[in-house]
């Protein structure tokens, strides 16, 4: 196993912010190479460190206007019926995020809609045609205080790989 070095959380870090960030720029606050940073980056891809790169879109400028907090019971849960519904909100293209979670519910989702005319429509997709779906609670965003992806890099808490 190999321990991230404080060179990669600083890596890791610019990225986060900007997965665009100039090679450059990365090594000049690395104190690394260029060539370093690009074998650092290229191992950190490999080791599934770096899942992917992607553009944060403003969900308000394309039309989907509300955001939902959606919690669903399942009435069982045996595996294929919990995959099942895994593949059915994984290809939903308005739910963000789904969890498998303890507690009460058994999934926690987060959804965009345009409307709520939109939302009843996602909601007889995912919930109303799966006779596995219980009940769901959904909660309305009345407004984003944080909304991010972003993990905490701190040389103290740095990860292994495998």
């Amino acid at each position: 196993m190999q321990i991230l070095s404080d060179s990669d959380l600083s890596i890791l870090r610019m990225l986060q912010e900007n997965a665009r960030e100039k090679l450059e720029n990365i090594a000049s606050e690395t104190s690394l190479s260029v060539a370093t940073v690009q074998r650092r980056i290229k191992h950190l891809k490999s080791k599934g460190v770096i899942q992917r790169e992607t553009a944060l879109i403003s969900a308000d400028a394309v039309g989907y206007t509300m955001t939902f907090l959606i919690l669903v019971e399942m009435e069982s849960e045996r595996l294929d019926q919990l995959d099942t519904f895994r593949r059915k909100a994984k290809a939903e293209e308005q739910v963000q995020q789904c969890y498998y979670i303890t507690g009460e519910a058994d999934f926690a989702l987060i959804a965009v809609a345009k409307n709520m005319v939109d939302f009843e429509r996602l909601t007889h997709r995912l919930f109303f045609t799966d006779v596995n779906v219980k009940r769901f609670r959904t909660s309305v965003v009345m407004n984003s205080t944080k909304a991010s992806l972003a993990v905490p890099l701190h040389s103290d808490a740095s990860e292994n790989l495998k």
